[in-house]
């Protein structure tokens, strides 16, 4: 182990705290961005407040309460919309930490967005300084309006919209997907080869790598930033979270 290596969060998580949004919306409800995760699973663990998640999958909808103590977590393929009722706080762990930062994250936006991705880059983007809440609303208005249809079509029995999306979003993230790889190589695959290493020696009775071990302490890189679901309490760590950059 030399000096300069970061040391990973367990697994090389990722690691925020979320406010969730309380801009009321079309159907009545304050709330995030509907999204979908491609290649992450995503946990909320509930630490403040009330509040519900709705889902989408080719299973049909749910809606699942949020309350203190309670863990949710959803795979990739799953639209997930955070909806708050009273002061909701969420801490969220992310599997393959970079990978939702460098795109994986796709908002529900109306297919005729979804299928130019110019329009869905100026749509998702978020500029710096005092227009940054503006947008961030627009952004989630705009992902609730493709998100409606999706979940009145599960509702009725069709996931076939749904499927659609999924498709839509992966033409989208296409070509990054060499980029998704090799920060997934560097970071939660190195992670999990570094415990099989450190396996390999404790089977031949070499204990020098625990010799080697580190402590670090982090600090959100930022607080109060604008992610996809609420105000966004970051994490810079190198070699496991990075920032969300306009964000």
């Amino acid at each position: 182990m030399t000096e300069d290596r970061p040391i990973p969060l367990p697994g090389a998580i990722g690691i925020s705290h979320v406010d969730c949004y309380d801009w009321p919306t079309d159907d009545g409800l304050g709330g995030g961005s509907p999204h979908v995760h491609l290649a992450c699973t995503e946990a909320y663990v509930v630490t403040r407040g009330e509040g519900v998640v709705q889902t989408l999958s080719t299973a049909g909808y749910r809606e699942d309460e949020l309350s203190p103590g309670v863990v949710v977590w959803f795979e990739p393929g799953t639209v997930h919309r955070m909806v708050g009722h009273e002061a909701l706080r969420v801490t969220v762990l992310m599997q393959n930490s970079g990978l939702p930062e460098a795109g994986d994250a796709v908002f529900t936006f109306p297919p005729e967005i979804l299928a130019d991705p110019g329009a869905y880059a100026e749509a998702a983007a978020l500029p710096r300084g005092t227009d940054a809440e503006a947008a961030a609303r627009r952004r989630r208005d705009l992902a609730v309006t493709g998100y409606l249809p999706l979940r009145d079509a599960l509702r009725s029995g069709d996931p076939e919209p749904l499927r659609e999306f999924h498709r839509a979003a992966a033409a989208l993230v296409s070509p990054q997907l060499d980029r998704w790889k090799k920060l997934w190589r560097d970071g939660a695959l190195a992670s999990a080869e570094r415990t099989g290493a450190g396996l390999d020696a404790l089977t031949e009775g070499d204990v020098s790598g625990l010799a080697s071990s580190r402590v670090r302490l982090a600090r959100p890189s930022r607080s109060g930033g604008h992610g996809m679901c609420g105000w966004r309490d970051e994490y810079e760590i190198p070699g496991t979270t990075v920032a969300y950059g306009g964000e």
